[in-house]
C-alpha cells in the first residue's frame, strides 16, 4: 500500500511548507493564524506621520479600527508606536516660527533637541490615540520604557503582570521608548534580544510578553530584493537567512525614524530565531493586519523553520529543463513494466493522499471565492468528490495500455540484409502552461510518463496549493532510478520568458488558454507550439433533425459541464425550425435548466432576448448564443467565421447534409448526432489528454500519448556501404511489422 506523504512539520502559522517548498511566491494557507491569540503590532514613524511631519490621521484611524475589530474578536493586541519625535519636532518648529521675528528667521536655524521633541510629541501622540480609541469605545494605556528598565528582573515581572491585567480588561497597551529621558548610548542586548529602536523594542516585547505573532508595519509592502523604487526589485514573501542574507540591497533608511528596513529585518530575524513569527507589511494599505490574521499572503514572513520550507539553492529555468531531460532519458531506458509500475504507484499515491489534496484544493477554492473570481473559473478549480478516484482510474487505464515507446510503425527492406524500421519515440521535454484546473496537472504528468517525456508545468496562480500538493504526491511516487526532477513545477510567471528561450532543451510548448495567450507564446519562442485555445463549440440543428434527440443533445452539450472547453457555446438553428416550433423548444429547454440565452442578429429580430456582444465568444458558464441560419452552408460559414476550430456538431437525419457538414467544417473534431462533450481524451479512449489542439501541425483534437510522440528511424545492417550507390541493390520492399 502506498504511504501517505511524510511532510515537513507544518509551522504553527502563516504558510504551507508544502507550497513553500516549491516557491516563496506560493500563497499562504490559513493554518498559520489559527493559533494566534496575542500579537504585538509595531507602527513606524513613516506610517504615523505624513512627509511634512504632520499626523497621518487616515492611516491612524484605519489602524485603530483594525485593532478595535481584533479586540472585539478576542485577540490580545499590544501596540508599539513610533512617531513622537517627528510629531514633537513638527509642533516645536511651528511654535518657534510663530514666535520668531523676521530677523530671527534670517539666522541659521539650530536643529531642535530630539529629547525635547520626544517629550512634546509623546503627549500629542497619546492624546490622539486616546481620542481615536474613545470614538471606537476602546480604552488605551500608555507605557513608556527605557533600556535600563529591562535590566531589572522585578521590572520585567511587573511589566508582565500589568500587561496581563490590561489585556484582561480589553485595554490596548501602547508602548514607546521614553526617548525624553533615555540615557542609552549603544544597543541594549541580552538573551532576550536587542533594544535599539522601536522595531527592536517590539521584538523584545513580543518575546517578553510571549506573543504569538509580531507585525511590523512599514511604508512599503514588505522586504524587497533591492530598493522598492527599483523596478527590478521583487517582494520577498518568505525570508530565508541562508538564501537572502547578503543578497539584499537596502535603500535609504526611514525618512523620519531611526530605523528603516534594515532595523526591521534585524528585529524580525532576532524575534524569529527566538520562536516568534514576524510579518513585515505595509501600514499604508487598508486592513493589512486583518488580512494577515485571515491567512492571506501579505508582506514578508520571518519564521524559525523557514529554511525547512524552501530549498537553499534556487533552481533556474535551464537547470530545471536539463534535469527533466536527463530524468526522461533514464525513464526511457526502463523496461515497459517498470514504466507501468511508476504510473500504478502514482495512482495509489493519489488515493492515499486524497484528504491532504482535498484540503489544499479547498483552500484554493475559498481564496478564489474571497477574491471574487468568476464562477466558471472556480468550477474548473474545484476537485469535486470522486475526482481523485476518477483520476487514479484513468492513470491505471493508461498504464495498462500498450506501451507506446519504441513501437514499430513501419518496416522496409532497403536492400538485402538492410532493414529500416520507423519507430515511435518520445519528443523529449514538454512545457505545458495550463489554466486553473489542477486535475489537468495529473493528466498531463501521467501522459508525459507514459510517453517517456520530461515535463515542466506552469499552472494558474489560483491553483497554487493544489498544484503544489499534486506535484509532490506524483514526484514522490516516481522511483529513485528516474527521479522526481522528471516533472518540474514552475511557480513564477517571471520564469516563463526564460523557459521560452530554451529551444535547445525544451522540445514542445503546449499553452492551454485563450487565443491571446497562445499568440503571445508563439511570438515569444522558437520552440514549436501546439495551440490549445478557445473552445467556441457550435451545434447546428438541421431541419431534418430528430427533435427529441436534438433537444437532449443540445441540453447535454451545454449543461453537462458548462465550464469545459467542449461545451456548446452557440446553437445554430435551421430557419424551418422557427416555423415548426423547434427553436422555441430549444430555448424553453435551455432556460428551464437555468441557461441565459443571447441572440445573433437574425434571431434577435424575432425574439425578445438580449443580443450577444460578440458571436465569437466562449462563455464557460450557463449561457450560450442562439442564431438562425438558412441551411447547412450558412451554418458552415458561420462556424468558420466565428468558431475556434475546436469541436462542432450537426444534428440531422439527411445523410447528404451530414456529409457536407462533416467534410467541409474545418475543425479538430466534427460530430454527427453526438454531444460535443464527447471530445475528450478519456472518452476517446486515449487514457487522458494534455489538451485539445486546434493546431493543424503534428497533433489535432484531443492530444493523448500519441500526440506526445515523434518518430525515430532504426536501420539494421550487416556491413553495407553506399559507395556511390553501387554498394547495394535497393529493393525498398515493405515488410510485416513483426519480424
Amino acid at each position: 500500500m502506498p504511504s501517505r506523504l511524510n511532510l515537513p512539520p507544518r509551522p504553527p502559522s502563516w504558510s504551507s511548507p508544502l507550497a513553500e517548498t516549491h516557491s516563496d511566491a506560493m500563497d499562504s494557507t490559513r493554518t498559520f493564524v489559527k493559533d494566534v491569540k496575542r500579537l504585538v503590532v509595531k507602527v513606524g514613524t513613516a506610517v504615523v506621520t505624513r512627509s511634512d511631519g504632520r499626523l497621518a490621521l487616515g492611516r491612524l484611524g484605519s489602524l485603530c479600527e483594525q485593532i478595535k475589530e481584533l479586540n472585539s474578536q478576542g485577540y490580545e493586541v499590544i501596540l508599539v508606536s513610533s512617531g513622537a519625535v517627528s510629531l514633537g519636532r513638527q509642533r516645536l518648529r511651528y511654535r518657534k516660527l510663530v514666535n520668531s521675528s523676521f530677523a530671527d528667521l534670517q539666522k541659521p536655524q539650530v536643529e531642535l533637541d530630539g529629547k525635547v521633541c520626544a517629550a512634546v510629541g509623546q503627549n500629542s501622540l497619546m492624546a490622539l490615540y486616546d481620542t481615536l480609541f474613545s470614538q471606537l469605545d476602546v480604552t488605551s494605556a500608555q507605557l513608556l520604557v527605557t533600556d535600563n528598565d529591562f535590566r531589572d528582573k522585578d521590572f520585567r515581572k511587573q511589566l508582565n503582570e500589568t500587561v496581563k491585567s490590561l489585556l484582561s480588561l480589553k485595554v490596548i497597551p501602547i508602548f514607546n521608548e521614553n526617548d525624553a529621558v533615555s540615557t542609552r548610548k549603544a544597543p541594549y542586548e541580552d538573551s532576550y534580544g536587542i533594544f535599539w529602536d522601536n522595531d527592536s523594542l517590539a521584538a523584545l516585547l513580543a518575546l517578553e510578553l510571549k506573543a504569538d505573532l509580531l507585525v511590523l508595519l512599514s511604508d512599503v509592502d514588505g522586504l524587497y530584493s533591492g530598493p522598492p523604487s527599483d523596478p527590478q526589485s521583487k517582494l520577498i514573501h518568505t525570508y530565508i537567512k541562508e538564501k537572502h542574507q547578503g543578497g539584499i540591497t537596502f535603500g535609504d533608511k526611514s525618512r523620519v525614524g531611526r530605523g528603516g528596513m534594515t532595523a526591521k529585518v534585524n528585529a524580525a530575524v532576532n524575534a524569529a530565531n527566538a520562536g516568534i513569527p514576524v510579518i513585515i507589511t505595509s501600514g499604508y494599505a487598508a486592513e493589512n493586519i486583518l488580512k494577515v490574521l485571515q491567512g492571506q499572503r501579505i508582506g514578508t514572513l520571518f519564521h524559525k523553520e523557514a529554511h525547512l520550507w524552501l530549498p537553499l539553492k534556487e533552481v533556474g529555468a535551464r537547470d530545471m529543463a536539463v534535469a527533466a531531460r536527463e530524468s526522461a532519458r533514464r525513464l526511457q531506458a526502463l523496461s515497459s513494466g517498470e514504466r507501468r509500475k511508476i504510473l500504478l504507484d502514482i495512482a495509489d499515491a493519489l488515493e492515499a493522499n486524497e484528504k491532504l489534496i482535498k484540503n489544499e484544493n479547498d483552500a484554493d477554492v475559498a481564496e478564489a471565492e474571497e477574491a471574487g473570481y468568476e464562477r466558471p473559473l472556480i468550477a474548473r478549480l474545484a476537485l469535486k468528490p470522486g475526482k481523485i478516484s476518477s483520476l487514479a482510474c484513468s492513470i491505471r487505464l493508461l498504464a495498462n495500455m500498450e506501451d507506446p515507446i519504441g513501437k514499430v510503425l513501419k518496416r522496409t527492406e532497403i536492400a538485402d540484409g538492410l532493414i529500416l524500421e520507423k519507430t515511435s519515440s518520445p519528443l523529449g521535454v514538454l512545457l505545458i502552461i495550463f489554466e486553473s484546473r489542477p486535475d489537468a496537472l495529473v493528466q498531463i504528468a501521467s501522459l508525459a510518463i507514459r510517453s517517456g517525456n520530461g515535463l515542466l508545468l506552469k499552472g494558474g496562480k489560483e491553483a497554487n496549493r493544489s498544484n503544489a500538493i499534486l506535484h509532490k504526491v506524483i514526484t514522490d511516487a516516481i522511483s529513485d532510478n528516474v527521479g522526481g526532477k522528471l516533472i518540474g513545477l514552475v511557480t513564477s510567471r517571471d520564469d516563463i520568458p526564460d523557459l521560452l528561450k530554451l529551444d535547445d532543451v525544451i522540445d514542445l510548448v503546449i499553452p492551454r488558454g485563450s487565443n491571446k495567450l497562445v499568440s503571445q507564446i508563439k511570438e515569444s519562442t522558437k520552440i514549436p507550439v501546439l495551440g490549445h485555445s478557445d473552445g467556441i463549440c457550435h451545434v447546428y440543428a438541421d431541419k431534418s433533425a430528430n427533435m427529441e434527440m436534438a433537444r437532449q443533445l443540445v441540453l447535454d452539450a451545454k449543461v453537462d459541464y458548462p465550464a469545459a472547453c467542449n461545451a456548446m457555446e452557440t446553437l445554430l438553428v435551421h430557419e424551418d425550425l422557427v416555423q415548426t416550433g423547434g427553436l422555441d423548444q430549444f430555448i424553453a429547454d435551455l432556460q428551464t435548466k437555468g441557461v441565459t440565452i443571447y441572440t445573433g442578429p437574425r434571431a434577435g429580430r424575432l425574439l425578445n432576448i438580449p443580443r450577444a456582444t460578440s458571436l465569437h465568444h466562449e462563455y464557460n458558464s450557463m449561457a450560450c448564443t442562439v442564431e438562425i441560419v438558412n441551411d447547412v452552408y450558412e451554418a458552415i460559414d458561420h462556424i468558420h467565421k466565428y468558431g475556434s476550430a475546436h469541436t462542432d456538431c450537426i444534428i440531422a437525419e439527411d445523410k447528404e447534409v451530414v456529409e457536407v457538414f462533416q467534410h467541409q467544417v474545418d475543425s479538430a473534431a466534427v460530430f454527427h448526432n453526438a454531444s460535443t462533450r464527447f471530445c475528450d481524451g478519456a472518452r476517446f479512449g486515449l487514457g487522458a489528454e494534455v489538451g485539445i489542439s486546434t493546431s493543424r501541425i503534428h497533433a489535432r483534437g484531443p492530444v493523448g500519448v500519441e500526440g506526445l510522440l515523434t518518430t525515430r528511424w532504426i536501420l539494421k545492417g550487416s556491413g553495407q556501404v553506399v559507395d556511390g550507390d553501387k554498394g547495394v541493390v535497393y529493393t525498398h520492399k515493405d515488410l510485416p511489422l513483426q519480424s
